[in-house]
């Protein structure tokens, strides 16, 4: 049984900051992607950054240059460092791993940004 447990959502004032952070616990022999995801009520989940297992990053337009994503792979462990937070950033924030050939979920974290 594989888990992933994410923390460090939370309330905070525009152009503040928050580290999200995601780990992963059980049965695991391969970890390749990972990646963050968010959602708000009645809309789609929206990739936001991902992670290959060489290292190689990618994030939708809208956070380039704030948030920055990272991986441990000794702790099976993504990060997701958000600076200059923004209003619109407010979402709950999901992890995504694709470990032992399959895809696991967090929980998810709320993020709120007030103006």
């Amino acid at each position: 049984q594989v888990q992933l447990v994410e923390s460090g959502g939370g309330l905070v004032q525009a152009g503040g900051s928050l580290r999200l952070s995601c780990v992963a616990s059980g049965s695991i022999f391969s970890i390749n992607d990972m990646s963050w995801y968010r959602q708000a009520p009645r809309n789609e989940r929206e990739l936001v950054a991902a992670i290959s297992g060489d290292g190689r990053t990618n994030y939708v337009d809208s956070v380039k240059g704030r948030f920055t994503i990272s991986r441990d792979n000794a702790a099976n462990t993504v990060y997701l460092q958000m600076n200059n937070l923004k209003p619109e950033d407010t979402d709950v924030y999901y992890c995504y791993m694709f470990i032992n050939s399959r895809v696991y979920w967090g929980q998810g974290t709320q993020v709120t940004v007030s103006s």
